[in-house]
């Protein structure tokens, strides 16, 4: 059961929450690209089994913040800026926010997925070896390796857009929207 406020403000786990999910999504992607870009060597294949690691601990933090959201509702959008807002621009918010939720998710089980079917375990922290979701497959994987990069650069797009329609709403509109997330801000 989803608990209510009357407040303004998301909760202070929310918030760390969400602001710890955004530098880590911007950290992997960022060094998704950067590794994928080196040359085969055995410290490309460190490379790659941090990025796993860090995938699969995005994926536990995007499952504590989905729990979080469902059992904390988020308070709803003020009023004045609500109204201000056009019909396509309230389902561009809940489009975009679902989405990205749901790559959250996509995104490091596509990988995990794919190092299954490579026959690339991943060993979390060099120590906890996680089971295989699927059976070693050459062809599987081969047909696999491009969706992990498209599901990224997608969420990477959404964020993009996430952060689009925060900047409008700080710079354009000027109402403080943003201020909702900030940690240590009252409203």
């Amino acid at each position: 059961m989803a608990t209510t406020t009357n407040n303004t403000r998301y909760t202070g786990t929310a918030i760390a929450l969400h602001w710890i999910l955004a530098l880590a999504l911007i950290g992997i992607f960022a060094f998704g690209l950067y590794m994928t870009s080196l040359p085969f060597s055995p410290t490309k294949l460190k490379y790659f089994n941090w990025h796993k690691w860090a995938g699969m601990t995005i994926l536990i933090l995007s499952a504590v913040r989905i729990l979080w959201r469902f059992t904390h509702r988020p308070p709803a959008l003020p009023e004045a800026t609500a109204r201000a807002m056009p019909a396509w621009q309230h389902v561009a918010h809940h489009g975009v926010h679902h989405l990205m939720y749901a790559l959250f998710f996509a995104v490091p089980l596509m990988g995990w997925v794919y190092s299954s079917a490579a026959g690339f375990p991943i060993v979390l922290f060099g120590v906890m070896p996680l089971p295989d979701l699927v059976s070693r497959s050459p062809e599987l994987a081969e047909a696999l390796k491009p969706w992990h990069a498209y599901l990224a650069y997608t969420l990477a797009a959404l964020v993009v857009m996430h952060v689009a329609a925060l900047l409008k709403h700080q710079l354009i509109d000027r109402d403080g929207l943003l201020s909702r997330m900030l940690p240590g801000r009252a409203s």
